[in-house]
C-alpha cells in the first residue's frame, strides 16, 4: 500500500476490514521506507473506507506510526472518521495515545506547516480541557484563529451558527499531549475517584508512583471522590492508613468526600481520622471553602526531605527539556527566546515581583520535576488565548498556566519517547507567588536557565 501525498500529508488509504488478519500484509516495510524517505509533516491513515476495525487491526499501523516519527520526527496518526470510530480508538488505547487523530484530512490540515497563516476562524472543543489547550495554541501559532467552547452546550451554541466559522474541530486528539492519569486537578487539589466496593485490589489499582511524584512536585491536598463506594474491607483500611502516614511525611492531607457508613463499620472512620484523614459529606464543602481549600493545599517545606542529586542521563536529555519549554512559549507569546545564562545550583529567582510559577513531574526511565517561573505578564497572555478574553482573575490565569506548563510535560515526554526513554508525567502544581513556590524547590539542586522572551524574563529550573 503506497501513501497519496497531499501538499506536506501523506495519507495511506487501506479498505475493507482491519481485524488483525490482513492488516499486516496491507503494510509492508519497503511502505514504511518509502514513507520514512518522504519529506512531509505528517503520515496519516485514512479510515474513510474502512468498513470496520478492532485493536488487533489497527496495531499494525500504531507500529508504523512508531517507526516514522522516530526516523522523521513527522506527526503520525489517523483520520476521516465519524465518532464512533473515535470513541472506539480512544478507548482501544487510552493511557498509550501517542499518535494523533483528526476527524477529516481538511481538520489535519490546519495543523500542517504547508498551510500556515490562513487566518482560518476556527471554533474548537475537546472534553478534555488539556487538549483544548494544546489545539488552540497550535492553531494560533498556525495562523489561524481559534474559538474554543468551555463546554459541549457552548459548542452546540456556537456550532448552531450558520456560517459563522470556516472549520469546526472537534472529535480531534493531538497525540503529543502527556498521558493523563486517572485524576484531576481543582484549585491545587488532586482529585481520585473510587467506587464500588474497596479491598485489596485498591492497592494494584491506585497508581502509586503518580502520587509520590505529585508530592514531591509539590501537592498537599488529595481528594477521594468516593460517592460510589459502597463499603470498605479491612485491606482498603490499611492501604489508606499507609497512604495517609506516607503524606504526613510531606505535610500533606487526605480526605474522603461523599463517603457514607452504611455498610462500613464506623470503626473503620475512627482509624482513619486517627491517621489524619479527613471526611467531608459534600466536595463543595472543601472546594467552595476559599480558606479551607487554601489551608489544607499550601505549600510545605517538608518536600526538601527528599534530596536527590541530577544524574547524568537527566542532565543529558536537558536540551530537549529546554526545546520543549521554548517552543511552547514561543508559540504563545509571538517572540523568540534568547539564552541568558546557566548554571548548577539552587533555584535564585532575584526579581520576585509579579512572578508566578508552576511545577510538573516526570517519572519512569528518569524521574525529576521542572519548575518554570513566569513573568505574570506571559501568564495572561496565555490566559488569553485559551479562554478568548483579556483577565486580570489570578484563578483564571493560574488555571492557564498549568494548562501551558501541562502541554510543555506533553511535549518533553514525546522528546524523550522518540529517544526510547517513557516516561510519565503528573499534573502540574501551580503557585500564585514565588515565596510559595521556595517552600518547596529553595533546597533542591538542579539546572537553571534564564531565558528571556523580548522583554520578559523567564526561568527554567529542572531538578529531583
Amino acid at each position: 500500500m503506497r501513501a497519496t501525498v497531499r501538499d506536506s500529508i501523506a495519507v495511506f488509504s487501506p479498505q475493507g476490514f482491519l481485524d488483525g488478519n490482513n492488516s499486516e500484509s496491507l503494510l509492508t516495510i519497503e511502505d514504511i521506507k518509502a514513507t520514512s524517505n518522504l519529506k512531509v509533516d505528517m503520515v496519516l491513515v485514512s479510515l474513510k473506507k474502512v468498513i470496520f476495525f478492532n485493536r488487533n487491526g489497527l496495531d499494525a499501523f500504531v507500529k508504523m506510526f512508531a517507526k516514522v516519527r522516530a526516523s522523521n520526527n513527522v506527526t503520525v496518526g489517523f483520520c476521516d472518521y465519524e465518532k464512533k470510530k473515535f470513541d472506539a480508538i480512544i478507548k482501544f488505547y487510552e493511557n498509550n495515545l501517542h499518535f494523533s487523530l483528526f476527524k477529516s484530512l481538511e481538520v489535519a490540515s490546519l495543523f500542517a506547516s504547508s498551510f500556515k497563516n490562513q487566518n482560518k476562524s476556527v471554533l474548537l472543543f475537546s472534553e478534555d480541557r488539556s487538549q483544548r489547550a494544546a489545539m488552540a495554541i497550535e492553531l494560533h501559532d498556525n495562523g489561524h484563529n481559534p474559538i474554543i467552547a468551555q463546554s459541549q452546550s457552548e459548542f452546540k451554541q456556537k456550532s448552531d451558527t450558520e456560517n459563522a466559522y470556516d472549520i469546526i474541530v472537534t472529535d480531534t486528539y493531538l497525540g503529543q499531549m502527556g498521558q493523563k492519569v486517572a485524576t484531576r486537578v481543582t484549585g491545587n487539589a488532586i482529585i481520585y475517584t473510587v467506587s464500588s466496593f474497596l479491598d485489596t485490589n485498591i492497592a494494584n489499582t491506585f497508581n502509586i508512583a503518580y502520587h509520590t511524584n505529585s508530592l514531591n512536585v509539590g501537592f498537599r491536598l488529595f481528594i477521594f471522590d468516593a460517592y460510589k463506594v459502597v463499603s470498605m474491607n479491612i485491606h482498603a483500611l490499611n492501604f489508606f492508613s499507609k497512604l495517609a502516614s506516607s503524606a504526613a511525611e510531606y505535610n500533606a492531607t487526605i480526605c474522603f468526600a461523599g463517603l457514607t457508613f452504611e455498610k462500613t463499620p464506623i470503626a473503620f472512620k475512627e482509624t482513619l481520622e486517627d491517621a489524619g484523614i479527613m471526611f467531608f459529606d459534600q466536595m463543595d464543602d472543601i472546594l467552595k471553602n476559599k480558606d479551607l481549600l487554601n489551608e489544607l493545599g499550601a505549600s510545605s517545606a517538608a518536600a526538601s526531605k527528599n534530596k536527590r542529586a541530577l544524574n547524568k542521563v537527566i542532565v543529558t536529555e536537558l536540551p530537549r527539556f529546554i526545546d520543549a519549554t521554548v517552543l511552547t512559549i514561543e508559540m504563545m507569546t509571538n517572540s523568540k527566546a534568547a539564552k541568558e545564562a546557566a548554571k548548577i545550583n539552587n533555584i535564585t529567582i532575584n526579581d520576585k515581583e509579579n512572578k508566578i510559577a508552576s511545577s510538573i513531574g516526570f517519572y519512569g526511565d528518569i524521574d525529576g520535576m521542572v519548575i518554570l517561573v513566569f513573568p505574570k505578564e506571559i501568564a495572561k497572555k496565555a490566559c488569553e488565548l485559551l479562554i478568548g478574553e483579556q483577565t486580570d482573575d489570578i484563578e483564571q490565569i493560574l488555571d492557564s498556566l498549568a494548562e501551558l506548563v501541562n502541554i510543555v510535560g506533553g511535549r518533553v515526554k514525546t522528546l524523550l519517547l522518540d529517544q526510547d526513554i517513557q516516561v510519565d508525567i503528573t499534573l502540574p502544581r501551580t503557585y500564585p507567588s514565588v515565596d510559595s513556590l521556595l517552600e518547596i524547590a529553595q533546597d533542591k539542586k538542579g539546572v537553571q536557565v534564564d531565558l528571556s522572551f523580548d522583554n520578559d524574563k523567564f526561568l527554567f529550573f529542572l531538578t529531583r
